[in-house]
């Protein structure tokens, strides 16, 4: 067994000083957030708060979440995220097999076609006429359609595809199955850990979206919880109570609503996420190592 010297001892003290300045580096804003959402207004306001809340309340997280909006919206957001999500691993998944398979005739041309997508983009204008065009201006489906396929998310799951031994499928093929088998019954419960991953990837990004229904929804009857929060910031900065009386605004303080909204969009993230670590840390290394 190797015994550590002074200069490892000095290198490992050193690698875990860094990790602790990133984890606090991350974890402070978010426990500065957290504090301000739960301190008493006066503090927030007079700049009192830190890390630690001053004065505990509840009143913030009252006011974000105690509108039939707030819940409708979580109700349109979770609609968005699991069907969204489902849909762009399969049609994701689809595309990245025959992809893994180099020895098809146009694979490389096609892929060229992929990696142009990645580079240009239409832009707003030409992709809310096509929206418009295709009658999906307050529709679901507008948030959820353009983002079936991330070429990045298709690159890596096509990258694991590319991992697996060829061995597997062509004792599957001299048993007698057919491709969509293969890849029902081999290949996707062996990619898990890739389609868990790229799972949380599309999750977050339909949750967290609040451009694209900035553009495309107008009904408030369709509003997801990002586009609801962000109007309840903007009722904060503009000092204008929405639907709420008096002494509901007489706790609370702009920048407690705002630290609030933070908090209540990231906490369904934040519990689905533990369901899914042992995959994504698996996940993260794809194509790291072929065999």
């Amino acid at each position: 067994m190797h015994k550590k010297t002074l200069s490892d001892w000095t290198f490992d003290i050193c690698i875990y000083l860094v990790l602790l300045l990133c984890g606090l580096a991350t974890l402070l804003p978010l426990a500065n957030i957290l504090s301000k959402a739960i301190s008493e207004e006066s503090a927030v306001v007079s700049g009192k708060v830190g890390i630690i809340p001053v004065g505990f309340q509840l009143d913030t997280m009252k006011y974000v979440v105690s509108s039939s909006q707030f819940l409708h919206s979580i109700g349109i957001s979770l609609l968005i995220t699991v069907v969204g999500t489902v849909i762009a691993i399969l049609v994701t998944a689809l595309t990245a097999y025959p992809l893994s398979k180099r020895h098809l005739p146009g694979i490389s041309f096609i892929m060229v076609l992929f990696i142009f997508t990645m580079m240009f983009n239409g832009g707003i204008i030409p992709n809310y006429l096509l929206m418009k065009k295709l009658h999906l201006i307050n529709s679901l489906w507008s948030l959820m359609l353009p983002a079936l396929i991330s070429v990045f998310n298709m690159l890596v799951i096509k990258s694991y595809y590319e991992s697996l031994p060829e061995s597997l499928e062509e004792s599957a093929k001299m048993d007698g199955a057919r491709n969509f088998t293969i890849l029902w019954k081999i290949v996707l419960p062996l990619s898990v850990p890739v389609i868990a991953t790229i799972a949380l990837f599309y999750a977050v990004y339909f949750w967290n979206d609040y451009f694209h229904p900035m553009l495309y929804i107008n009904d408030a009857g369709l509003k997801p919880l990002q586009l609801y929060l962000r109007d309840i910031v903007m009722d904060a900065d503009s000092s204008s109570a929405v639907n709420k009386s008096v002494d509901d605004m007489m706790n609370v303080s702009a920048e407690g609503i705002r630290a609030a909204t933070v908090i209540a969009s990231i906490i369904p993230m934040l519990l689905v996420y533990p369901y899914l670590q042992k995959h994504f840390v698996k996940g993260v290394l794809i194509g790291s190592v072929k065999g």
